[in-house]
């Protein structure tokens, strides 16, 4: 007598999602950082567009403290493009069919499109935490609008369609070794420290809490050790916003 028995169904994590965020598809990868990561890209660009059009060029204190904070958002951006160009989107080019390898070819055509928007944001910064130039701040309103909009088409792209390819061609361990190798690696102690409050910032509190039962008492630590800091720059850099920012 043959004995038949019942799969186990796999029980896969929740996918968190974010203000913004415009899709989370199931499957075995969990995406939480990459998704604190797309909240906080979004998140920022918001918050530059904005103050790029009330902060007044005399305002030299705050536009310095505003090109500061700039370079912290262009280099953890840098970093995450990067580590995408050269770990993740050529593992998946190896197991992706025809239309998914499209897919896969545009998010690196897409990054090519956003880096030179980032260069002129990034001297539009450099020139107002000089001086004072009201057709520089005009001008980089204008470049920061268009950069926060081509962001948000990849962003959209990616979370819709990229995303929906990992969940399908990698395992958790996989991802976990994709990370290690291409985004955690290179980091100093002292960009951790700055990268967690940053990160976390204005992540509504439950979702906070989700995100530190994943990643760790190490982050949630740097983030109670670090955060009234970055609070205080923020205020600094943002002096001008009249209401919060998403």
């Amino acid at each position: 007598m043959t004995s038949t028995t019942t799969p186990v169904p796999i029980a896969w994590p929740e996918q968190l999602r974010f203000p913004g965020q415009t899709a989370a598809h199931p499957g075995p990868v969990d995406m939480t950082m990459m998704y604190v990561m797309h909240h906080a890209f979004r998140r920022d660009l918001t918050a530059f567009a904005a103050a790029a059009a009330a902060t007044p060029a005399q305002a030299r204190t705050t536009w310095r403290a505003l090109a500061a904070r700039w370079d912290v958002f262009a280099a953890a951006l840098h970093h995450h493009h990067t580590g995408e160009d050269a770990g993740l989107w050529p593992l998946l080019l190896e197991r992706a069919d025809e239309d998914d390898r499209a897919t896969l070819a545009a998010m690196e055509s897409e990054h090519a499109e956003i880096d030179p928007l980032l260069a002129a944001c990034t001297a539009g910064f450099a020139r107002l935490a000089a001086e004072p130039d009201d057709d520089a701040r005009a001008a980089l309103a204008i470049r920061l609008t268009a950069t926060r909009a081509s962001l948000a088409r990849h962003l959209e792209h990616e979370e819709t369609q990229a995303i929906a390819i990992v969940q399908q061609v990698m395992t958790e361990q996989e991802w976990q070794e994709v990370e290690q190798v291409h985004f955690r690696s290179g980091l100093r102690t002292a960009d951790v420290l700055a990268l967690v409050p940053w990160a976390l910032h204005r992540v509504p509190p439950p979702l906070r809490r989700s995100v530190f039962a994943r990643s760790g008492r190490p982050h949630h630590a740097m983030w109670l050790l670090t955060r009234r800091r970055f609070e205080q720059r923020e205020r600094v850099a943002f002096a001008y916003l009249d209401r919060p920012w998403p």
